[in-house]
């Protein structure tokens, strides 16, 4: 049923818990997973003026490269054809966009559990690739707090 799933990752602990969810789907249906992080350019101009464009994008490159290369290693471990890439652009149109590039199949990712006005200003990447992408999307909640 699905030859393709794509993992976008922001390395986030919540993307952490959706690696696993990414795994086993591509595992049960012996597809490849490809794993991507995108440098979000919205980020880079918010913190630039202090540090630098340059400065930030290297920095949000390498955290990208940490974050593919780890669950990269454990869709390694599970068996998996694996694929990683960095790219540059809005999160929710780079993500699907890609989606579009290498025929995937089913996208799954991890939510960032924004509520009230954070949600309401700023939205959820998650809601924008549901609302723009045809694919099926397998959204994963932030873990649970222990306190």
């Amino acid at each position: 049923m699905y030859d393709i799933v794509l993992f976008p990752t922001d390395g986030s602990d919540t993307a952490t818990e959706a690696a696993a969810h990414a795994i086993d789907l591509a595992a049960r249906h012996d597809a490849a997973l490809h794993v991507l992080y995108v440098v979000d350019h919205e980020r880079v101009s918010r913190m630039a003026p202090k540090l630098g464009t340059d400065h930030i994008k290297e920095t949000l490159q390498q955290e990208g490269e940490k974050a593919t290369g780890e669950i990269a290693d454990r869709a390694a471990e599970a068996g998996l054809e694996t694929t990683t890439s960095i790219r540059e652009g809005a999160p929710a149109d780079t993500i699907t966009a890609y989606a579009d590039t290498v025929d995937a199949d089913a996208i799954v990712m991890g939510t960032n559990g924004r509520t009230g006005m954070d949600r309401l200003l700023l939205g959820s990447v998650a809601e924008r690739v549901i609302q723009t992408t045809d694919l099926p999307v397998t959204t994963v909640k932030a873990p649970a707090d222990d306190d």
